[in-house]
């Protein structure tokens, strides 16, 4: 369609509508026009829109399986993110009908420099969740076009030890269609509705990254449309420049919108075991002992307050997935352990149940209220040497409000395991996740929350910590991600310059501000 062949439209004015085109002069989407039964008010309203602009300043929005709309009521839902602590809204929302409508939104977008973000907004499929793996408007794209990813929720296919999945599928979806043939995700997220190109995204990590490192370390290759708006398939073998720079990698280089994951055999039970401490020291050492001996298939932490409410409670969760009646010797799980043998539980489920265990906890948030509260999540990881050191520090300062309903997550993981580039790990052998997932009442002082993140942040990279993409850190400026990325921060800049040279990809990541 030519630009004078467009059809009667006017300016965005904040009612539903259908994007048609760009004003190039005053740097606004045009709409299509009301219906001709449309009141005079809005009649009126839309010719002189239209007079004002005038065709030869509109560019024509190229064809598209799906649509581009800019309604009031999904403007709004893409302003904000899971944290409710950031609004950035963009000015429009590509719906995709296929992976192809991303890269012709992109070289569009390109061509007008309009910024573009990909946003998963999974969840269970309640309308009134906002459940996007973004916490402090990392996935939010204020003035451009944020893409919403459910558009692409298509499970190519499941074959031996292999899927190919469109990036909005969610890890649920996934793992379910996975279950039905035998078959796993190695590494999942705690919390399974969420989407595949979302945590690839950032990493993806889950009670698995121990034996298998982040989600991005089970992708054999990914489909992507880089900021010049070509589809790409990259994997370790082609194009692997663009593959190391995606996976972990904020979507600065590039949009996910298909990938290939690795899947492993599954087993039909879960033994789970849940151990508990007093003592930090005893759960770290138990806790890496635990690990580097490998009793468990998955291995998990947190801290939480103690039944009086004085003081700190450690806990271990590991689980032993095993197939019938062949179910591991509890005793020996124990063997050598510090921990307070009393207290000590074992909950024996299918694999699916643990998978889905989040979920009821969910369910409780959401019922209370405190699902669509402000979340001031904090991600860190930490060097062993320094663990205990940050953790009493930290401890020191977080009180029970902080937490409110949440959990800190605080567990061990092997730094080898972790083979992308872009997502940075100290510089030990060991290291631990500290993951602080609040969910403060109401009422709760969330500048404070910020500024006490902020102050741990910078108490963990002296300590020689990295971050977690998605976390609510304040302030962070050029300096701050050049020290994150450490000798690794001239790939970034190059993958930057090479695969999105109008700087258009994923602002909200603030890495290349």
């Amino acid at each position: 369609m030519s630009k004078s062949a467009l059809p009667r439209r006017s300016v965005i004015a904040g009612a539903a509508a259908t994007v048609v085109g760009w004003n190039t002069v005053g740097r606004s989407w045009a709409v299509e026009a009301p219906a001709p039964d449309a009141s005079p008010g809005a009649e009126a309203a839309a010719a002189g829109t239209d007079a004002a602009s005038g065709a030869d300043t509109l560019a024509a929005l190229p064809r598209l399986d799906g649509t581009l709309v800019a309604d009031i009521a999904a403007l709004a839902r893409f302003g904000g993110d899971f944290g409710h602590l950031v609004t950035a809204a963009p000015r429009a929302v590509l719906r995709p009908g296929s992976v192809r409508d991303v890269a012709t939104l992109v070289a569009f977008a390109r061509r007008h420099r309009i910024p573009v973000a990909m946003n998963g907004q999974s969840g269970t499929g309640d309308a009134a969740e906002l459940e996007s793996h973004s916490s402090y408007g990392q996935a939010g794209v204020r003035g451009g076009v944020a893409i919403d990813s459910r558009g692409l929720d298509r499970i190519v296919r499941i074959t031996p030890g292999r899927a190919v999945v469109e990036a909005g599928v969610t890890w649920a979806q996934l793992t379910d269609a996975a279950l039905a043939q035998g078959w796993m995700p190695p590494c999942l997220t705690d919390y399974l509705h969420l989407s595949v190109g979302g945590t690839l995204s950032v990493g993806g990590i889950g009670g698995g990254v121990q034996r298998y490192g982040f989600q991005v370390d089970t992708v054999e290759s990914v489909d992507v449309v880089t900021g010049t708006g070509e589809l790409v398939t990259a994997s370790a073998s082609a194009n692997r420049e663009l593959f190391e720079a995606v996976l972990g990698g904020g979507g600065q280089a590039g949009l996910i919108v298909r990938a290939t994951l690795r899947l492993v055999r599954a087993r039909e039970r879960a033994l789970v075991l849940n151990l508990f401490y007093d003592d930090l020291g005893a759960y770290l050492a138990d806790q890496k002992k635990l690990m580097l001996e490998r009793r468990f298939d998955l291995q998990v932490g947190d801290v939480s307050r103690n039944a009086a409410g004085t003081g700190w409670r450690y806990k271990v969760e590991g689980v032993v997935h095993y197939d019938g009646t062949a179910a591991p010797d509890r005793a020996k799980l124990v063997r050598g352990l510090r921990c307070v043998a009393a207290d000590t539980t074992f909950t024996d489920q299918t694999a699916r149940e643990y998978a889905y265990r989040v979920d009821a906890f969910a369910g409780f948030l959401k019922g209370a209220g405190l699902w669509s509260q402000p979340k001031p999540w904090m991600s860190l990881f930490l060097p062993a040497s320094t663990a205990e050191t940050f953790t009493r520090e930290a401890l020191a300062l977080l009180t029970p409000e902080d937490l409110g309903a949440g959990l800190l997550l605080f567990y061990p993981f092997r730094t080898e395991v972790f083979t992308r580039p872009m997502t940075v790990m100290p510089d030990e052998p060991v290291g631990f996740h500290f993951d602080l997932l609040s969910f403060p009442f109401p009422g709760a002082d969330h500048a404070a929350a910020l500024r006490r993140n902020r102050r741990l942040y910078d108490r963990a990279v002296q300590l020689g910590g990295k971050r977690y993409l998605i976390g609510a850190i304040p302030d962070v400026a050029h300096a701050d991600w050049r020290r994150h990325y450490g000798t690794r921060w001239g790939r970034v800049v190059a993958a930057k310059h090479r695969f999105d040279p109008a700087g258009i990809l994923t602002p909200g990541q603030g890495i290349h501000s």
